[in-house]
């Protein structure tokens, strides 16, 4: 007999929808081209919306830069970001001092708290051919209780984050990256230590999930109350129970069953986002997520008094030079470099 799934199919878009603990979840994919000395595109700005651009023209975006696409300094409050870049790289400086270099399968656990300033710039290092990026950017509820904890960022090397991989009863392949929470006894690398995620009793995690043509998966079932979303953004299409659902689409599942998702004819790409709900009101007014319009007010007055720290960087669209390669630098600690690109 067929499942009555409820699976609140959605298409996918630049942003998906998201549940409680989640606030935001933005997909980037853009193949810029190659870039020039200064790790700007070596092509005409003409025709875009410097400062707000958005548009996919010729298969990509400056969002908010003038010269390096990405997003100069801007603040943050409330909330966590947790940025998994799968291509291309993204630099990083904040309003702490602390900077850094990331990509190729690396992830970006930020904590904003109390309140920071940090800019996400997009340098394009190959000044031979095309700068592809593929990101997603997944925004993370704070309680009421840790909204004022102290800023804090680590990175998720991807050497250190765990692939689980592993072969259906046809031995077809299918791998599960764990971003965040545990599968089968594998755990990924601990968030952010104020994060709800830090909590295992809540349940969160964040999986990237790949599944050869053809293969089979049972998505193991999680506690009662915990929510969970797949958003599948690329293939062809899967079947869930017998109901097909199309690539581009999101869909919610039952956490406390284990259902089965048979793959079809090209490999599967799922961003899985889970958790329990913290059940908490939520305001938001842009860059600040708070309980209430109250601390919304604060929020901006706070920044307008303090800019967070301010801006210890000679741009707001700071980047760091082009041979730097990988690296963090954290306040107070040693940093962590991997010179290759």
């Amino acid at each position: 007999m067929k499942k009555d799934l409820n699976l609140n199919i959605q298409p996918l878009g630049f942003m998906w929808e998201v549940r409680d603990p989640f606030i935001f979840c933005a997909h980037h994919l853009d193949y810029y081209p190659k870039g020039n000395q200064r790790m700007e595109p070596d092509a005409t700005l003409y025709g875009r919306s410097i400062g707000n651009d958005f548009t996919p023209k010729d298969g990509w975006r400056m969002y908010h830069g003038e010269y390096i696409p990405g997003f100069p300094a801007h603040p943050h409050r409330g909330f966590e970001t947790i940025t998994i870049v799968e291509t291309g790289f993204v630099d990083h400086s904040d309003s702490w001092g602390q900077a850094g270099r990331y990509g190729q399968g690396d992830v970006q656990w930020m904590t904003a708290g109390s309140g920071l300033q940090h800019s996400e710039m997009f340098p394009l290092l190959n000044g031979e051919d095309e700068n592809p990026l593929e990101l997603f950017q997944v925004w993370l509820n704070l309680p009421a209780k840790d909204k004022f904890a102290k800023p804090f960022y680590k990175m998720l090397w991807n050497h250190e984050i765990p692939v689980y991989q592993f072969s259906d009863d046809s031995g077809k392949t299918c791998s599960i990256k764990l971003v965040a929470g545990s599968y089968d006894g594998i755990r990924a690398p601990d968030p952010a230590p104020d994060s709800w995620a830090a909590d295992p009793v809540n349940e969160v995690a964040i999986w990237i999930i790949r599944l050869e043509a053809g293969a089979q998966w049972s998505v193991p079932p999680a506690p009662e109350g915990t929510g969970r979303t797949f958003y599948f953004y690329r293939g062809s299409s899967i079947r869930l129970e017998g109901q097909e659902i199309k690539a581009g689409n999101s869909f919610d599942m039952t956490a406390d069953t284990e259902l089965s998702i048979e793959n079809g004819s090209d490999e599967a790409l799922i961003v899985m986002l889970q958790g329990k709900p913290i059940a908490e009101p939520v305001a938001q007014y842009g860059p600040f997520v708070m309980n209430n319009a109250q601390e919304i007010r604060q929020a901006m007055l706070d920044y307008q008094a303090t800019s967070f720290g301010g801006w210890p960087w000679p741009r707001h669209d700071h980047v760091h030079p082009r041979e730097k390669g990988r690296f963090a630098r954290y306040l107070g600690s040693e940093t962590d470099v991997f010179p290759e690109q």
